[in-house]
């Protein structure tokens, strides 16, 4: 099944390179990859195919590019319970715990939540691809929260097109290290590769990565931390954790982007996607799902409100 062609077009007021355009654009593929595509002919601007990634194009271009099926895969289905807040036959919301993996990949082969899906409803097999079947976003294996999945073609274009077009409204509660520098704000600090760790993100020049916006509204304040509520205006990789991280209150429990050692008593990293808005399909209004906090990290905020924050773990 193809996942394309889609469809897009430059509004902003200035030349962009093709390839760097495409990938501001299209979050669920690299940037080598659009540039593998740019080459083998699967890109056209305003109807001709363009073979060179640095093409430039004008504002106002239309640019179509076609994704090619997804390669045969042996995923299956397996009995693993689902944490189930909302259900149509057109889509599926879930409460995802933290330490599953979304989909398989090198060196989760099983368990993950799209196994778990596929084995509670087979319907979703090959909708959006058969590699991540029913998948419109993700989540990281170590954050919590509400995930939705399409549970048909049409409803899977219907969700996807809303999270490109960037009118889901998303909310995550966390608790940082120390505070923000301002009660509220907003963060825009592009994301890209971590030149020195390829396997992470970093916040870079604009020119080097990906936009990313962050809005945040501090909730709770304790003494040596504070428990933010956060709006991503944009789903880059790690966001919310590289933008807290560079306001100097990295998350509790990030080893990656925050402190080593952790300043609390948990194995995770204190992130939930607690809120999500969207347009489902058949309904005019926004849809709203929410899903409680994790029990682990209301005994955290417990301890901290009565004043006793816990041992910090050891590495």
């Amino acid at each position: 099944m193809s996942e394309g062609p889609i469809i897009l077009h430059n509004q902003t007021e200035g030349d962009l390179r093709l390839d760097k355009f495409l990938a501001e654009n299209l979050d669920d593929y690299s940037r080598s990859y659009i540039q593998k595509l740019i080459s083998e002919g699967e890109v056209n601007v305003d109807g001709f195919p363009i073979y060179k990634k640095s093409e430039l194009i004008n504002p106002g271009a239309e640019v179509e590019i076609t994704i090619p099926p997804a390669k045969d895969t042996t995923l299956i289905g397996e009995d693993i319970p689902l944490d189930i807040l909302f259900e149509n036959n057109d889509l599926i919301v879930i409460n995802k715990p933290a330490g599953m993996v979304v989909h398989p990949a090198l060196g989760h082969s099983s368990g993950t939540l799209v196994q778990a899906v596929l084995g509670y409803a087979p319907e979703i097999e090959g909708v959006g691809g058969v590699k991540r079947p029913g998948l419109v976003h993700r989540l990281d294996q170590n954050t919590s929260g509400v995930i939705l999945l399409a549970k048909n073609d049409q409803a899977h274009q219907v969700l996807q097109d809303q999270f490109r077009d960037r009118i889901v409204n998303k909310e995550y509660l966390t608790l940082v290290d120390g505070r923000p520098p301002t009660p509220q704000g907003r963060v825009e600090v592009a994301i890209g590769r971590d030149t020195k760790h390829r396997q992470r993100m970093a916040p870079v020049l604009e020119r080097d990565g990906k936009e990313a916006i962050s809005e945040y509204f501090t909730e709770e304040i304790f003494p040596n931390h504070t428990l933010i509520k956060v709006s991503i205006l944009t789903g880059r990789t790690h966001q919310i954790r590289i933008h807290m991280a560079f306001l100097g209150c990295p998350v509790v429990g990030d080893t990656i982007y925050g402190r080593k050692k952790p300043t609390l008593k948990t194995q995770r990293q204190f992130l939930h996607a607690f809120r999500l808005s969207i347009h489902i399909p058949g309904e005019k209004e926004k849809r709203t799902f929410e899903a409680p906090l994790a029990t682990e990290l209301v005994e955290i905020l417990d301890l901290l409100r009565t004043g006793k924050e816990g041992v910090p773990e050891h590495d």
